[in-house]
């Protein structure tokens, strides 16, 4: 029993440890509670259906608006359902809470090993891995890879800054190190801001960019070269816990699906197997919540179903050869670890070959270190279980499916114009460093991202849908272009600081330019959302207007199926 407690290892990899120490605190404190309340529930049917379910949507919905990564809500449904079929009763919910707990902490301690090795070393590695994707970008401008190649970059930088500033405590020392790497990093953005701005204007960047950021990047290993940066010059980051939280509990929106679908599939399942008398029906519950609970699209949720169903037969005979073998005590304890190791190796490289292992976790773990006098029978329930839980969640998702991407693009399209002009009027201003300027840059960052996102599903979808995304592809390109053009003039001016920003500022958007900016994207957004017909551009900005010109355009050359989108 304790050893389910020992999953709380497989979350928090890449975090800084600081951060690392409270989220692994709180999931073994989850992994716990989730086994108590199956433990409390188990002698009542019907409560332990309707505690499943609801324990499963509120797992999905704090996994994914706190972006705690893989494997995300499914392995504390998974307590959760276990603990309603565990024999327990002599140590009661409370007992079993505790000693699950205790494996937590195990884990906990183990986990944070690497602290007393490289303290800083995730902060490190998400600054290394920003400087490269940059120099990867500057190497693309001007092929077909550039528009990939400079949404990675832009990730890997936000990633960073949300590794430097998000995950560190509110108040960190000002020649400290983490002070020091917040200052390289924007030695990366500025550079990337350089690169995009020479490519906006169809020039190749300088050579020395890469080398500066080769150089960077070994200051890197001990940035005390670099002076730290006052307040003003940090990005915002990821926005914070609570407004996630919030976001994904939105009317209509494709995370509130998401946490809906799992909802009624866990609902469905427990039903179903309580009906038909299945002996383990949680197995089923934790098969379809783990189909559903990452909001994949179809394509992705029909693959992970297929390496499910397969990872599983196939580790049914490992779990028969270690149910046979029987081990006791410690070699239970080894048994369990080298599985849970052999999980945390393969579930992020290869996803079938990883369930082969989860599956003789699992059957391990349910036996509770006792002997099963049917082991073919107590395997032969966790295939079919498992097939019970694949259809279902098949059909649940086919049932309650995402948001059309032919809604969804032209929304997201929208919704990136209009923090252009949000951000556009702090830009004409010169102040793009105060708080409200950070916000609105980071809103813009994080709606083109949203963008991308949008297409890239839409890719994995229907045949139709693919066809209306395919169609939305050059706007949704121009609309890129101008978003990451916005943000790189917002570092460039942060670069010059004081009254040079001002003055150029005032120089860029002169005869109130910033109010023309914000008529021609309420006029795209009017032509992509209502079908309006686009009026024609007043005199716009230079600093914009090759940005704004493509993208009148691409409206006027393209025509999406588009029409009213309501939410």
């Amino acid at each position: 029993m304790a050893s389910i407690g020992g999953f709380t290892a497989l979350y928090g990899s890449g975090r800084p440890y600081f951060s690392r120490a409270l989220q692994l605190a709180v999931i073994a404190l989850a992994f716990a509670f989730s086994v108590g309340i199956g433990i409390w529930v188990a002698p009542v049917g019907w409560a332990v259906v309707i505690a499943v379910a609801a324990l499963a949507m509120v797992a999905t919905w704090l996994s994914n608006a706190l972006q705690i990564g893989p494997p995300g809500a499914y392995m504390f449904t998974l307590a959760c359902a276990a603990g309603t079929a565990m024999p327990a009763a002599h140590i009661g919910p409370v007992g079993a809470a505790m000693l699950v707990l205790g494996g937590g902490a195990f884990a906990w301690a183990v986990h944070m090993g690497g602290a007393l090795i490289s303290y800083r070393g995730p902060e490190r590695s998400a600054v290394t891995s920003a400087g490269r994707a940059v120099i990867g970008y500057i190497k693309s401008v001007g092929t077909p890879d550039e528009g990939a190649a400079r949404f990675r970059a832009a990730f890997a930088l936000h990633r960073a800054w949300t590794t430097l500033v998000n995950h560190q405590p509110s108040q960190v020392p000002a020649d400290g190190p983490i002070a020091r790497l917040r200052a390289l990093n924007r030695e990366l953005h500025l550079r990337f801001a350089e690169a995009m701005g020479d490519a906006s204007r169809h020039q190749s960047p300088r050579p020395q960019l890469i080398a500066d950021l080769h150089i960077f990047i070994e200051q890197v290993r001990d940035p005390k070269t670099m002076p730290a940066l006052d307040g003003s010059a940090i990005p915002l980051g990821h926005p914070s816990a609570g407004a996630a939280m919030l976001e994904a509990l939105q009317p209509g929106s494709n995370p509130m699906r998401v946490i809906v679908r799992v909802g009624v599939a866990a609902v469905l399942a427990g039903a179903l197997t309580s009906i038909f008398h299945f002996e383990r029906a949680y197995w089923a519950v934790a098969a379809t919540v783990l189909m559903l609970h990452q909001g994949f699209d179809w394509m992705r949720t029909l693959q992970r179903s297929i390496e499910r169903l397969l990872g599983t037969w196939i580790g049914l005979l490992l779990a028969g050869a270690i149910l046979f073998i029987h081990p006791q005590g410690v070699w239970l304890a080894l048994t369990i670890m080298a599985l849970q190791f052999a999980i945390e190796m393969l579930v992020m490289r290869n996803y079938a070959l990883a369930v082969v292992f989860i599956t003789g976790a699992a059957l391990t773990i349910a036996a509770g270190g006792h002997p099963v006098e049917d082991a073919g029978s107590y395997l032969w329930a966790r295939g079919i279980d498992t097939l019970v839980g694949c259809a279902l969640a098949l059909v649940v998702f086919r049932l309650l499916p995402p948001r059309s991407t032919t809604r969804q693009i032209p929304e997201q399209l929208a919704r990136v114009l209009r923090a252009v002009a949000e951000a556009t009027g702090h830009l004409a201003h010169g102040e793009v460093t105060t708080p409200d300027a950070r916000k609105s840059r980071r809103e813009l960052q994080l709606a083109s991202f949203a963008l991308n996102h949008a297409y890239e599903d839409s890719l994995a979808a229907s045949r139709a849908q693919r066809f209306a995304a395919e169609e939305w592809w050059p706007a949704i390109a121009a609309v890129e272009r101008l978003a990451y053009r916005t943000l790189s003039t917002c570092w460039a001016l942060e670069q010059l600081g004081g009254d040079a920003a001002r003055e150029t500022a005032a120089s860029m958007f002169v005869n109130e330019g910033a109010a023309r900016v914000r008529e021609a994207i309420d006029g795209f957004v009017a032509a992509i959302l209502k079908s309006n017909a686009l009026p024609a551009l007043p005199t716009l900005p230079h600093v914009l207007e090759t940005e704004l010109v493509d993208l009148h355009e691409c409206l006027q050359r393209s025509s999406p199926p588009r029409g009213a989108v309501t939410s």
